[in-house]
């Protein structure tokens, strides 16, 4: 690693959203993150898991607006969360696989035929996610 790189990690995502409660909920109930602040006329709340912080903000006109498409619009293709390890990964994957507004895109698996692991989904919102379980 390069002690010449200028940035050092990431401080926050930051993800629009077409219904703000919805996935406010998926974060703080099913992944445990708590909430550290919102400003309710913006309206937008800051998340964190103790580690990475999540910033949603609501979409103005959710009915219109555009739907994500990590194919053909420039910018996210998906954003990536560690897990503890593969036990972790797919006890998440089981308590997923019931919870409302959550698309699987592919339950866990080796990354890149390696010792690492990982699966995706769309959570509430559509937005496509990974998780990551690190090889031991």
């Amino acid at each position: 690693m390069s002690d010449s790189s200028v940035t050092k990690g990431a401080h926050h995502i930051g993800l629009t959203v077409p219904d703000l409660a919805k996935t406010r909920a998926f974060f703080v109930d099913t992944l445990g993150f708590s909430l550290v602040g919102e400003v309710p006329d913006y309206p937008a709340v800051f998340l964190t898991d103790g580690t990475t912080m999540i910033t949603l903000w609501q979409a103005v006109n959710p009915a219109s607006a555009t739907p994500f498409d990590r194919k053909n619009v420039i910018g996210l293709h998906h954003f990536a969360l560690k897990v503890e390890n593969a036990d972790h990964l797919e006890t998440l994957h089981q308590k997923l696989t019931r919870t409302d507004g959550v698309e699987i895109e592919f339950a866990p698996e080796s990354l890149g035929g390696g010792a690492t692991q990982h699966m995706m989904c769309f959570i509430p919102g559509g937005i496509r996610m990974e998780f990551i379980a690190p090889a031991a």
